[in-house]
């Protein structure tokens, strides 16, 4: 998935979380973006990865692209950092819903992921599509869709 799938990905699953969560939904909204970037600091190409060229490279080397970053053991190392430096507990929140998001969707790329990494086992959903492709740009919409939905009904634009 292309880097605005996933942004768009990370705000609609940051904001239906807030439906039924009690954090702040800006701040999960904030996370949910971050999050959704997070897993692809793997890739130099990436969003995040221009960001960070040195850090993305280093990682690159060590895992590739889709393994390590892309695993419920990133997931968890997320979780005990973000409580170990005292992050404010809705933007972990947020971000690890926008990290599960990214997984979900590259699961759904004929590539998948190695969800269970360190094991070498490929996961990806049973209907997938490629990346940049006509199908992507559908989910690319319904996630907008469910965003807008969630945020009018959170932040109340009536």
């Amino acid at each position: 998935m292309t880097g605005k799938t996933h942004i768009t990905g990370g705000i609609a699953a940051s904001l239906a979380f807030a439906q039924v969560s009690h954090y702040e939904p800006a701040v999960l909204l904030v996370g949910g973006v971050i999050g959704a970037l997070l897993p692809d600091i793997c890739h130099g190409s990436s969003t995040i990865g221009r960001k960070l060229p040195f850090l993305s490279k280093i990682i690159n080397g060590l895992f590739g692209h889709r393994t390590f970053t892309h695993s419920l053991l990133f997931l968890l190392l997320a979780v005990l950092l973000f409580e170990t430096v005292g992050l404010h507990e809705a933007l972990a929140a947020g971000a690890i819903v926008g990290m599960a998001s990214h997984l979900v969707l590259d699961m759904a790329t004929k590539r998948g992921v190695k969800l269970l990494f360190p094991l070498r086992i490929t996961v990806r959903l049973p209907l997938t599509t490629s990346t940049g492709s006509f199908v992507e740009h559908l989910v690319f919409a319904a996630l907008s869709v469910l965003s807008v939905y969630y945020g009018y009904d959170l932040f109340n634009f009536t």
